[in-house]
């Protein structure tokens, strides 16, 4: 009797332990997404954010009164319009004003110049025989020379009434006016960007001063042009600090040439301080912080190994792996959060 009672207290026992220890024994496979381990380059850089002007800009402006005449491009065959090209020197715009240009005597003055050029090589081969003193032949040289000035002066009075383009460039401002009607002085008559280099001025935290260096490469991006991303490198920095923001000035130089941005964009620029062209890079957001340190996992017959890692460059998005990781391991980049060293793991796409 005593025996029965203790073989059923056994089975007993063994029924309410046995499932309990079975189930302990099962261990849960999860699923991870996991990439190869390769070489490949790393950037480390400061972002910042800047609005971005054409290098070169001109405002051509009135100064005396006329009327106006707008000129034919010749590559459209049309009156010239905001968003035409104008190559240098291109004649854009003609005032009409017969009072200045008799004001002016351009044909007086060239006739007079010719006159005192002529006077003054006689002069000068008379004084070679001996035939005139020297202060004659400064008379005639003196002669010579303001008559020189006032020609010049009088083609820079009647430039005033033509606006050509200053550069090569785009005209981004054209006000209207009427045909022949008169434009008094003082007036904007056109303005013209050269935009195929770009200029930035930005400005870096403080603490950044010792690692931000003339020539050094900037990366440009702007959201509302996909896929773009521009070269511009640094082109000096200001010695000194700002005491109210705690910053510096720094210009940067911004290569355009295909005109894909545009003078007043608001733009992002990375500013690269350090580099390497072949390390383990790996994805910084799949980096677990641990007791023991930064914490990576890695597949191995079908079980994940944590790895503890040393890193080096780094940016917002990827980390450079001194120590720690091989190349062509299976890193987990995907379901790691809840993963254990030796969890059982099934790879999935």
């Amino acid at each position: 009797m005593k025996f029965k009672s203790f073989l059923l207290l056994i089975i007993f026992f063994i029924a309410a332990c046995g499932p309990e220890e079975d189930d302990a024994g099962m261990e849960i496979t999860l699923p991870v997404s996991v990439q190869d381990i390769k070489p490949g380059p790393i950037q480390e850089f400061i972002q910042s954010t800047a609005s971005v002007k054409a290098v070169k800009q001109a405002v051509l402006n009135s100064e005396v009164e006329g009327l106006y005449r707008l000129q034919k491009n010749p590559q459209t065959g049309k009156l010239f319009a905001p968003g035409d090209a104008a190559a240098k020197d291109q004649l854009i715009i003609v005032l009409e004003n017969p009072e200045h240009e008799n004001q002016v005597k351009i044909e007086s003055q060239k006739l007079n110049l010719d006159i005192s050029r002529r006077e003054y090589d006689k002069q000068k081969s008379l004084y070679d025989k001996g035939g005139v003193t020297l202060r004659e032949l400064i008379n005639a040289e003196r002669t010579f020379v303001e008559a020189k000035y006032t020609y010049e002066n009088a083609l820079l009075q009647l430039a005033k009434l033509k606006f050509t383009a200053p550069f090569d460039g785009i005209i981004v401002n054209l006000p209207y006016y009427t045909p022949g009607g008169e434009v008094p002085a003082g007036q904007v008559m056109a303005e013209i960007m050269d935009s195929k280099t770009l200029y930035a001025e930005v400005n870096f935290p403080a603490k950044e001063i010792i690692r931000i260096k003339p020539g050094q490469k900037v990366l440009v991006m702007e959201h509302s042009v996909s896929g773009d991303t521009l070269t511009g490198w640094i082109k000096d920095t200001s010695p000194a600090i700002d005491p109210v923001s705690r910053s510096f000035k720094a210009s940067v130089l911004i290569d355009n040439k295909d005109l894909k941005f545009l003078p007043g964009m608001f733009v992002q620029l990375e500013t690269i301080t350090a580099s390497r062209d072949s390390a383990i890079v790996i994805p910084k957001e799949i980096i677990l912080s641990k007791r023991r340190g930064k914490t990576v996992y890695v597949v191995q017959k079908g079980a994940a190994f944590a790895r503890v890692i040393s890193t080096g460059l780094e940016n917002d998005k990827f980390v450079e792996v001194i120590e720690g990781l091989k190349v062509e391991e299976r890193l987990v980049i995907k379901g790691f959060e809840t993963l254990r060293h030796k969890s059982k793991v099934k790879i999935v796409k």
